[in-house]
C-alpha cells in the first residue's frame, strides 16, 4: 500500500522542498523580528509586553514551519488518508505549541498584574498556577476534539470524579479558596508586613494554592496554611498606608524646663527625620507630656517611618541623638528611686559594686534602683 496516488515527479519534490524552505526562512526572519521587538520591550516599564513577545517567539516561528510543511504535503500527490493524517498531526502539534505559549502568556500577565498591584517583585503564585492549569486543560480538550474524540463523556466523568475528590480533599480545597479570598479581598498581598495573633510576624513572600509564606526579620521562613491565616486575627502594617508612626517613651527630671525640653526634643526629631534613611522628612515633630511619674515627668515622642522595618534604625539613631543633646543642654533623665520602710526583720540591699548594706529593724532607708 502506497502513500502516493501516483509516482513522484521532480516538480512535486521541488515544489515541496520550496515550501519547506520557505517555511524555515519565514520562521527565521520572524524570530529575528520578534527578537528585535523584545529588545524594545525591555526598555518599557510595563512587563506585559515582554511576556507577549516571549510567547509570540514560540508560536509564530512554529506556525511558519507547520505552514510550510502543510503546503509541501499539499503539493505532493498524497492519498486522502495520508493527507488527512499529516494535516491532523500538524494541527495537533500547532495546538500544543499554541496552548503552551498561551499558558505562559496568561500566567506571565497574571504575574505582572499581581506584582504591580502589590508593589513588589514577587507574585501570588496561586493565581498564576490556576490560570496556567485552566489554559492547559482547555488546550487538551481542543486536541481531543480535533482527533475526533468526544469530550462529553470525559466531562461527565470529571464532574463525578471531581465531587469525590472534593470530599477527600476538603482541607486542601479550603486552603485554596481561602487563598483566593485573601487575595481577592486585598487583605494581604505579597510584600506586606503582617503580625499574627500567635506572635509570628514578617514580610509576606508568596501566597500559593495551599499556604502563605512569611519571611521573618531573622530571614527565616514561616509557613501558614491559608485557612488558618483567614481565620486568625492579624495586623497588616502596610495597609491602608505603608507609612506609619511609632511612639518612643521618654522621661525628664521634675526640675527640668519643659518648654526647653520640648524645643530640644523637636529639634532632634527634625534632624533624625531629615538625615536617617527610611524616615519621613515631612513628618511634623510631636511631643506629648502625659505622666507625673515617681521620679520623672513622662512624655511620648512620635516619629514617622517609611515602613515597619525602618523603625528599628530610626529609634536607634533618635535615642543616640536625644541622649547626646540632653547631655549638652543639661537636661537630666533621672534613674527611678524608691523609698522602702522596714518595720521588722532585716534585709540586705546589694549595691552596684557588690557591697551590702544591712538595715536593722525599725530603720528606714532610701535606696536608688538603677
Amino acid at each position: 500500500m502506497t502513500a502516493f496516488q501516483r509516482d513522484l515527479t521532480m516538480d512535486d519534490m521541488v515544489g515541496a522542498g520550496i515550501a519547506v524552505v520557505a517555511g524555515l526562512v519565514a520562521a527565521f526572519l520572524l524570530r529575528m523580528l520578534l527578537k528585535w521587538l523584545g529588545k524594545h520591550a525591555d526598555r518599557t516599564k510595563w512587563g506585559g509586553d515582554d511576556v507577549l513577545v516571549a510567547a509570540l517567539r514560540t508560536v509564530v516561528p512554529s506556525a511558519a514551519v507547520a505552514g510550510g510543511i502543510a503546503v509541501a504535503a499539499a503539493a505532493l500527490p498524497l492519498t486522502k488518508g495520508v493527507q488527512h493524517t499529516v494535516n491532523q498531526v500538524l494541527t495537533v502539534l500547532l495546538i500544543f505549541v499554541v496552548t503552551v505559549a498561551a499558558a505562559r502568556l496568561v500566567a506571565g500577565l497574571v504575574r505582572t498584574v499581581t506584582a504591580s498591584r502589590s508593589g513588589v517583585a514577587g507574585s501570588a503564585t496561586i493565581f498564576v498556577n490556576i490560570t496556567r492549569v485552566l489554559v492547559l486543560a482547555i488546550g487538551f480538550l481542543v486536541v481531543l476534539q480535533t482527533l475526533g474524540i468526544s469530550i462529553a463523556p470525559l466531562l461527565t466523568a470529571l464532574g463525578v470524579g471531581g465531587l469525590a475528590v472534593a470530599l477527600a480533599l476538603q482541607d486542601t480545597l479550603a486552603n485554596l479558596f481561602a487563598g483566593i479570598h485573601i487575595l481577592a479581598s486585598k487583605t494581604v498581598q505579597p510584600g506586606d508586613y503582617i503580625r499574627l495573633a500567635s506572635g509570628e510576624e514578617g514580610y509576606v513572600e508568596d501566597i500559593n494554592w495551599r499556604q502563605t509564606t512569611v519571611r521573618a526579620l531573622s530571614n527565616n521562613l514561616i509557613v501558614v496554611p491559608n485557612g488558618e491565616l483567614a481565620k486568625t486575627n492579624m495586623t497588616n502594617f502596610m495597609r491602608p498606608e505603608q507609612q506609619l508612626t511609632i511612639l518612643v517613651q521618654v522621661g525628664v527630671a521634675y526640675d527640668s524646663d519643659l518648654e526647653h525640653v520640648e524645643r530640644v526634643t523637636c529639634e532632634v526629631v527634625t534632624e533624625v527625620m531629615t538625615r536617617v534613611e527610611g524616615a519621613v522628612p515631612e513628618h511634623e515633630p510631636l511631643v506629648r507630656f502625659h505622666t507625673f511619674g515617681d521620679s520623672r515627668i513622662g512624655f511620648t515622642v512620635i516619629l514617622g517611618v517609611g515602613e515597619f522595618s525602618d523603625q528599628f534604625r530610626i529609634k536607634h539613631e533618635f535615642i543616640k541623638q536625644l541622649h547626646r543633646r540632653y547631655r549638652e543642654e543639661g537636661i537630666r533623665i533621672p534613674a527611678p528611686t524608691r523609698t522602702v520602710a522596714l518595720q521588722q526583720g532585716s534585709v540586705s540591699i546589694p549595691h552596684q559594686r557588690g557591697a551590702e548594706t544591712v538595715i536593722e529593724p525599725g530603720e528606714v532607708s532610701s535606696a536608688r534602683l538603677d
